[in-house]
């Protein structure tokens, strides 16, 4: 089912040549691909590529690597390794997984701009059970709108597992502050994951911010989970999480 999904997006995203066009036109939400979990309907420009680098739990680190093979089209991958960082012993790394995001509409002075996309990455593997503890995002709409100038609003809709068929929602904020020179400085970013379906999933209230180190490199400090309650489907003790992420821009 993976492979499908990845395949129809992908064929979706050449099937509209009107939307290929190497135009100069500015780019509505400039907020970055994701915010802490939540996607924005941002994709890379042509030939840049993107290296998001994330410390979390127990020496953890999560890698995603990203490619805009077009201005519309970002392609990428991801992994995570247990134990990396740190005086564990065992350091594992897991599958490494797929993402693709295909920018569907550009938006305007009062409409949103789209993007669907597919995430496969899943969060806290479990050995034993050879499954994560948080789903990946999987097949995903969203919607970006600047509200106020510089203030963005994000929202959408995911399916996880196409096995129930359950649907969920997300919703981020991020308010970007540049100098005197237009440069940018910080984001202040906060955002809720996970939405409905409080039967099989929990809610994820997430927040953080993220310093603008230079026009190539940034650093976020956030705190996930910070509305955490109950146990995993392992039955481990859900908790907030203090999370450090590197972010890196160049272009072939």
């Amino acid at each position: 089912m993976k492979k499908i999904l990845i395949l129809s997006l992908s064929l979706l995203a050449f099937a509209f040549p009107a939307f290929a066009e190497d135009e100069e036109e500015e780019i509505v939400v400039s907020q970055g691909l994701n915010l802490i979990d939540v996607p924005t309907s941002q994709t890379l420009d042509k030939y840049v590529f993107h290296l998001d680098s994330r410390l979390y739990t127990d020496g953890g680190t999560q890698v995603q690597m990203s490619f805009g093979v077009h201005d519309r089209i970002t392609l990428g991958t991801s992994f995570l390794i247990d134990g990396l960082i740190g005086n564990e012993s065992k350091v594992r790394m897991r599958t490494p997984e797929i993402n693709v995001k295909f920018r569907i509409a550009d938006g305007g002075l009062y409409i949103p701009s789209f993007a669907i996309g597919y995430e496969g990455q899943g969060y806290f593997y479990d050995s034993d059970r050879k499954e994560y503890m948080e789903e990946k995002k999987g097949l995903y709409l969203v919607a970006s709108y600047e509200l106020l100038p510089l203030f963005f609003l994000n929202g959408g809709t995911n399916i996880s597992d196409f096995d129930d068929n359950h649907v969920f929602a997300f919703t981020g904020l991020s308010w970007k502050i540049k100098d005197n020179n237009s440069n940018d400085i910080l984001a202040l970013m906060a955002e809720y994951d996970n939405l409905f379906h409080h039967t099989t999933s929990y809610e994820r209230l997430n927040a953080g911010i993220r310093f603008f180190i230079t026009s190539e490199f940034s650093l976020d400090l956030a705190v996930r989970d910070i509305n955490y309650s109950g146990t995993y489907k392992n039955g481990v003790k859900r908790h907030a999480e203090r999370i450090l992420q590197i972010h890196y821009d160049t272009r072939f």
